[in-house]
């Protein structure tokens, strides 16, 4: 899978994709990463990427221009890559759209919005729109981040773990469903390991874990 990043920050992706999970995925192979730089593709001298909106207002507006130059860019890189802009407008990110986005394996250019917004023409070169969460971040660099990892993590062989996937949190979107566990020690400043994860009896543990997940059902999420 190839991942395209659109942004006006690319030093912020230097840390998130260059360590753990991202790092291992690009060295075994399983996805590609790229940062466009959005100034590249700015107007005039001063490589503006940005102006007033229309009928005043605070803030300033990502313009058409750039960031259709910069998505045309990256489509003669991946012609089939999906085109996706973090929004509040956008559909609630959950781990179905991450299992989605992943099984597809189309690639995926991702535009991180900056200051007051975007110019509203910009949604028509955009497939999907996802929002994050209830609260007001300064740009679209750190939903790209969640969207990316969310999606990356679940390419056959990036975790490793056969059935890792499967038993984790939120497989229903909407309720956390996993069971609690335990490492070494046994007994830690007096809490112990619950009896049963020690007996070696798997049908036991599987029947104790399955009566022991965890359910919460969080609220909407709005970025």
């Amino acid at each position: 899978m190839k991942i395209q990043l659109i942004t006006l920050f690319p030093e912020m992706f230097k840390g998130v994709l260059n360590s753990s999970m991202l790092f291992k995925a690009q060295d075994k192979g399983l996805v590609e990463f790229s940062v466009i730089d959005l100034r590249q593709f700015g107007i005039g001298n001063r490589k503006a990427v940005d102006d007033t909106p229309y009928g005043g207002g605070d803030g300033m507006l990502f313009r058409p221009e750039p960031v259709f130059a910069a998505v045309e860019h990256a489509k003669s890189l991946d012609s089939t890559a999906q085109v996706i802009l973090p929004t509040p407008r956008g559909t609630i990110f959950k781990q179905s759209e991450a299992k989605n986005l992943a099984k597809q394996e189309l690639g995926l250019i991702i535009i991180c919005p900056r200051y007051e917004g975007y110019d509203e023409r910009i949604t028509s070169i955009v497939d999907k729109k996802y929002c994050i969460g209830n609260y007001v971040l300064t740009g679209g660099e750190i939903p790209a981040m969640v969207i990316l990892d969310s999606v990356v993590r679940l390419l056959p062989g990036v975790l490793g773990g056969e059935n890792s996937v499967s038993i984790e949190s939120f497989q229903d979107d909407d309720k956390s469903t996993e069971f609690p566990q335990y490492t070494r020690p046994d007994e830690f400043m007096g809490m112990k390991v619950p009896e049963v994860l020690l007996n070696g009896n798997h049908k036991e543990i599987d029947k104790w874990r399955e009566n022991n997940k965890i359910a919460s059902s969080p609220n909407s999420l709005d970025l």
